[in-house]
């Protein structure tokens, strides 16, 4: 997702107006009525960490034992090491778990757009009696071979599998489908710690859930596979899931926003997707500098202003400005933006903090937009956050910073 995730980490990036991605994951679980969170944290995560702190924590009165959201830096507990891969990460915090207590551990990735009740997940597990249980969702055979690919039997455990197939398994009973595993795990205490264990001393993985935990131990445990499109949403909502792990599934994933009839509902009061609160004013639109205002199909969050300009199927973020004369099609603003006059864009995602000169045409010349912009292999071309200094030039080069990423 690179320029979006340029300083910050993927969960941190902004989603839907006024959302950042990881507020999805976390109100599914609060949704679900689970208050034990861990959010384990490494690249780039201040913005992550102001993120869950302004609006993720639970009053005082609120705040025990089994109640809290934390955001959790890596300790290297054994070493100078980052995490090496998504099971080394949990391996290297298993001491929350002991300190916790845990008789079992619901595992979530942070960096997909999805809603699911998670109880029912859970549920599930225990139907089964399982060892631990993986959340797939049922993919075209087509597509399959982007994915990690479960092979199960006619009563949904798991016989194999196989990270990115090229001849993927289908699902019994269902000929070109197959089953695509989530990222998203429900485990038995010491099921997991034993598996993590064995894997850490293993010096030929790559300490990573897909590719070397579950091929080994849905050999010797109960490894079930729950189909996430079976799972209810309260308020005649549907289950939704979406990896948005590049430029072009971004930018796809906010033009299905825009479509009265979209898999993803915001709308819902019965399942909302929470995320932080802030002091900003309405939204606001209005004729100006001789033009009419034309707006149709826009997502806008608070203090967003179009001041005589035409948006169409477009998302606007916080306090952005859309000045008299511009005329955008199918972009993506981010916060606190800056548009000029008269300006033409296209197919654009401007990250927060950027001002578009008076006049800017972005969007209609591939070969321009090469040089001055981030165009994607796409063709979505990608305005990045302002670069950032240090205002001493002399302390610049002395760290050799050639781009300083805060």
């Amino acid at each position: 997702m690179y320029p979006l995730t340029r300083y910050r980490a993927k969960p941190a990036v902004y989603f839907a107006a006024k959302y950042r991605i990881i507020d999805f994951a976390l109100s599914n679980l609060v949704n679900s009525g689970l208050f034990s969170v861990y959010v384990l944290v490494q690249f780039k995560s201040q913005s992550l960490n102001e993120h869950i702190e302004r609006g993720w924590q639970l009053g005082g009165a609120l705040r025990a034992r089994d109640i809290f959201i934390s955001t959790v830096p890596p300790q290297m507990w054994l070493g100078e090491d980052w995490y090496r891969g998504t099971a080394d990460a949990i391996y290297q915090n298993m001491h929350l778990v002991s300190t916790f207590d845990a008789d079992r551990i619901v595992i979530l990735a942070a960096d997909h757009v999805y809603k699911m009740d998670v109880r029912q997940f859970i549920d599930f597990h225990l139907q089964k009696g399982a060892d631990a249980t993986i959340c797939a969702t049922v993919v075209p055979r087509s597509e399959a071979s982007s994915f990690g690919i479960l092979q199960v039997d006619d009563d949904w455990r798991v016989v194999g599998f196989v990270e990115k197939p090229s001849n993927p398994p289908e699902i019994p009973g269902r000929p070109g489908f197959c089953l695509a595993s989530m990222g998203n795990y429900v485990f038995e205490r010491e099921v997991l710690e034993s598996a993590l264990i064995e894997d850490a001393h293993d010096p030929s993985s790559s300490h990573d859930f897909g590719k070397d935990i579950f091929p080994k131990i849905h050999k010797h445990y109960r490894v079930y596979a729950y189909d996430f499109t079976s799972n209810k949403i309260p308020g005649e909502d549907r289950p939704y899931w979406r990896d948005v792990g590049t430029i072009k599934a971004y930018w796809e994933a906010h033009m299905d926003l825009l479509r009265p009839d979209c898999d993803l509902n915001l709308f819902n009061f019965q399942w909302p997707i929470r995320t932080v609160s802030f002091g900003d004013p309405p939204g606001y639109t209005y004729p100006s500098g001789g033009y009419d205002c034309n707006m149709v199909a826009v997502l806008r969050a608070e203090g967003s202003r179009v001041l005589g300009a035409t948006v169409m199927r477009s998302v606007l973020g916080r306090n952005c400005l859309v000045n008299p004369g511009t005329i955008m099609e199918e972009c993506i603003i981010g916060n606190r933006v800056v548009i000029g006059e008269k300006c033409k864009l296209r197919r654009v995602i401007v990250d927060s903090n950027v001002y578009i000169p008076p006049g800017t045409v972005i969007g209609y010349d591939a070969e321009h937009d090469a040089k001055h912009y981030h165009l994607d292999e796409s063709g979505i071309v990608v305005v990045p956050m302002p670069s950032l200094y240090l205002r001493s030039e002399k302390r610049y080069y002395s760290y050799g910073w050639e781009d300083m990423a805060l």
